[in-house]
């Protein structure tokens, strides 16, 4: 649920209309609205991923045969202050719903509250949620994150950068004529590659599979089809899970002094398959997932469920707030020799400094380390 508007009802009025804004204005007492209400939501989040605890929500909204025009939404809101802590924060979130934060709360603690507030607001319908939890939860139900599973948009590129809706647009616009570009002077290559594959290994040529997106969305991902059919992906799973674990002497395939996370020597890689991933043409199918919109040119890599899973709090970032990339900073100042929480640092920063000028030096730079086959196997 995206959360678009953001209304507070002017003390002592009671609206001839709902839907007329007139009766509404911003106010201060510490009522959250619009920019303000997402801005402390994001600031909860950060702190429940730096203290690894958990953020929970109550939402209350009006049951459609309620009278709107009979309710005094702000004696409602009085009353719930009253029956929250006083490090509970609650405002209106348009002139129908209320939303409390409550910051260090799991489920079982929320659903307390809500049984609290419920005995005196009958006409309201509750809804809870936890944050991380519920994200947690569903990506392990049903392997990507439903809308449900934290009924805001936490995080939004432009409110995180300051960017404007046009710098937005204008990044979505390079993406697009980018990978056309790319898309025409690679397909000689990519005719060659397929025919290559097609040759050497039975099988489809393309591999496709299902990863996670911006906010968790699962999205159809391409590739050059580099392993033999039919492979078990136990050797991935374990390796993914001690990677994100820190486990880092079971998976390091180089020294202390010049370290390789990368599987080495696997049995599942075809011939061609270890050519086109050392030099990286097999990602090139990607810029068709750029073309539709489910990645960008730079941005974070898209993970799968099964390593999502295994996430902290503070991975989290990486997937929720920027659309996924073909390239990024990782595989420009990182790649393989990189342990996992320094390339989610990496992801972060990039985030935290993205601009169209950041996305140009990245794509030089990679154009060079693809050149290099630095850090690929």
């Amino acid at each position: 649920m995206k959360i678009n508007e953001y209304l507070l009802m002017e003390p002592g009025i009671s609206p001839a209309s709902p839907n007329n804004s007139s009766y509404y204005r911003i106010t201060s007492d510490n009522i959250f609205y619009d920019s303000y209400f997402l801005k402390q939501l994001r600031l909860e989040t950060l702190r429940a991923q730096r203290s690894k605890s958990t953020l929970s929500i109550i939402l209350l909204t009006l049951n459609k045969e309620t009278d709107v025009e009979s309710i005094n939404m702000n004696e409602i809101l009085d009353t719930i202050r009253e029956k929250t802590r006083d490090t509970d924060m609650s405002g209106f979130i348009n002139h129908k719903s209320i939303c409390v934060l409550l910051p260090d709360t799991d489920e079982a603690g929320a659903k307390e509250i809500c049984m609290k507030l419920a005995n005196e607001n009958s006409q309201f319908s509750m809804t809870t949620s936890s944050y991380p939890d519920h994200i947690f939860e569903s990506l392990t139900k049903n392997g990507c994150v439903q809308p449900d599973a934290f009924p805001f948009e936490l995080w939004d590129l432009g409110e995180a950068t300051g960017a404007s809706w046009f710098t937005l647009r204008l990044k979505r616009g390079v993406d697009i004529v980018g990978s056309i570009i790319a898309l025409l002077i690679f397909m000689p290559v990519m005719l060659m590659t397929a025919l290559a594959i097609k040759v050497t290994s039975p099988g489809p040529v393309i591999f496709s599979q299902t990863r996670l997106g911006k906010q968790g969305i699962p999205f159809t991902f391409y590739k050059f089809r580099s392993m033999y059919i039919n492979m078990d992906n136990q050797i991935h799973r374990e390796y993914v899970q001690n990677f994100i674990n820190g486990n880092n002497a079971k998976i390091n395939q180089g020294n202390a002094e010049e370290p390789l996370y990368k599987i080495k020597s696997d049995p599942r890689i075809t011939r061609v398959g270890k050519f086109i991933r050392k030099t990286s043409i097999d990602e090139l199918p990607q810029f068709f997932n750029v073309l539709k919109g489910e990645m960008s040119l730079v941005g974070p890599r898209p993970p799968l469920s099964y390593e999502a899973e295994k996430y902290q709090a503070w991975h989290l970032r990486r997937i929720l707030e920027m659309k996924p990339g073909i390239t990024g900073l990782w595989q420009i100042e990182g790649r393989s020799k990189t342990e996992w929480d320094d390339s989610v640092r990496l992801d972060i920063r990039y985030i935290q400094n993205w601009s169209l000028f950041y996305d140009l030096k990245i794509l030089i730079k990679t154009v060079k380390e693809v050149l290099r086959c630095r850090g690929a196997i």
